[in-house]
């Protein structure tokens, strides 16, 4: 049986890659001795041979150890897979922080500290549920990020050293040069072209995804949404940077159909679709950490809906909105994940089987009409 944890079942993983099954996308990461290249499994170069591979939970894990990533299935454009989900609200915490830059400048006792852990606390807690270090996790994002600015923008190398959260140009040029034996110049696939101060990016997120149902929320609570586009304009009280953010279902610019989606390894894949503009690109990392949180694009669908249908209550109510996402919060100083945010403390006990995914299961609640407090009553009586 296939986990998302470090204890990955080998045998699962490598069936996973024989038939490229797209429903593991992000989920691990085939390690390929002979080459030195981690890939996705729904890479399409050729499958290699068993005994020449091994899998890892996260991208952090397979740089740890010495792997680069493939430049043909581009692990940076993998739905985004939360090993850690129902396993360590600290874990989770922590990869907030780290997505938001917290080591670009800070050090991992900082973190620690922020955190309410000890230094070799948290050390242990990544090891256990992401396969890597701190330090590589964060690494790891700086890379994919600036990879991903690389093949996907317009912005000058110096640029994405900076919005990709590299202390310096000369450290963003010896990584990529250790990493895949070349200057991170040699990754753009194609023609310089003049930089018109915005950065664009597409960031993956697994389907299903009620994209409209996310935006009329949105909007509800007053965000700005026109046209299927949301627009936040940031200022330096409230972000630290002035300038404009904006997300719309990829469609208008790059995709290749109505339903958000582009064609790459393993079928077609959903984006969101971001454009950045500010007036210091350290804040980068920041502002896509936020737009991750807002539009839910770390969550994983089938293990929402394969946990909450265990409660019979809730299995009619999650196979009717499979594709139900949460309004995050732009700014969010919760103590716990807010998938497993629970506002009605009189649920508690009824609750205690949907862990991680309390906040789903209330949305979905919500979403049929149904009043929690009916479920306590039910819970009485059946006691």
């Amino acid at each position: 049986m296939f986990t998302s944890g470090p204890e990955l079942d080998q045998e699962a993983c490598w069936r996973a890659v024989r038939t490229r099954d797209a429903r593991f996308d992000g989920r691990f990461f085939t390690c390929v001795k002979t080459t030195g290249i981690y890939c996705r499994p729904v890479c399409p170069a050729r499958t290699p041979l068993r005994q020449n591979v091994i899998f890892v939970p996260t991208a952090a894990a397979a740089e740890e150890r010495g792997f680069r990533a493939c430049l043909r299935c581009r692990p940076e454009t993998a739905p985004e897979m939360g090993a850690w989900n129902g396993t360590s609200n600290t874990v989770s915490r922590a990869l907030a922080l780290i997505e938001a830059g917290a080591l670009d400048e800070g050090d991992v006792d900082a973190l620690a500290e922020r955190l309410g852990v000890g230094e070799r606390q948290l050390r242990r807690l990544f090891r256990k549920h992401l396969g890597a270090a701190p330090v590589s996790v964060a690494q790891t994002r700086r890379v994919l990020l600036a990879k991903a600015l690389i093949q996907e923008g317009d912005l000058p190398m110096a640029q994405v050293a900076l919005a990709a959260g590299f202390g310096s140009v000369r450290r963003f040029n010896e990584t990529f040069q250790a990493l895949y034996g070349r200057p991170p110049s040699a990754l753009r696939r194609r023609a310089e072209r003049a930089w018109d101060g915005g950065v664009r990016i597409s960031l993956p997120y697994r389907e299903p995804h009620d994209w409209d149902a996310l935006l009329a929320d949105l909007a509800a609570r007053g965000d700005r949404v026109e046209g299927g586009t949301w627009s936040r304009t940031l200022t330096r009280e409230e972000e630290g940077v002035e300038g404009l953010v904006t997300v719309a279902r990829s469609g208008a610019r790059t995709s290749t159909s109505a339903t958000g989606t582009k064609r790459g390894p393993g079928g077609p894949r959903s984006f969101a679709e971001i454009v950045v503009e500010v007036d210091d690109l350290r804040a980068i990392p920041g502002v896509l950490a936020r737009v991750r949180r807002v539009f839910d694009l770390g969550c994983d669908p089938e293990a929402v809906a394969r946990d909450l249908s265990a409660d019979p209550a809730l299995a009619p109510l999650v196979a009717a909105r499979p594709g139900l996402r949460l309004a995050g919060a732009w700014v969010d100083a919760g103590e716990d994940a807010p998938s497993d945010r629970m506002a009605t403390p009189e649920l508690e006990e009824r609750a205690e089987g949907w862990r991680p995914w309390r906040a789903y299961a209330l949305a979905h609640l919500r979403a049929g009409g149904i009043d929690p407090r009916d479920l306590i009553e039910e819970t009485r009586d059946a006691a």
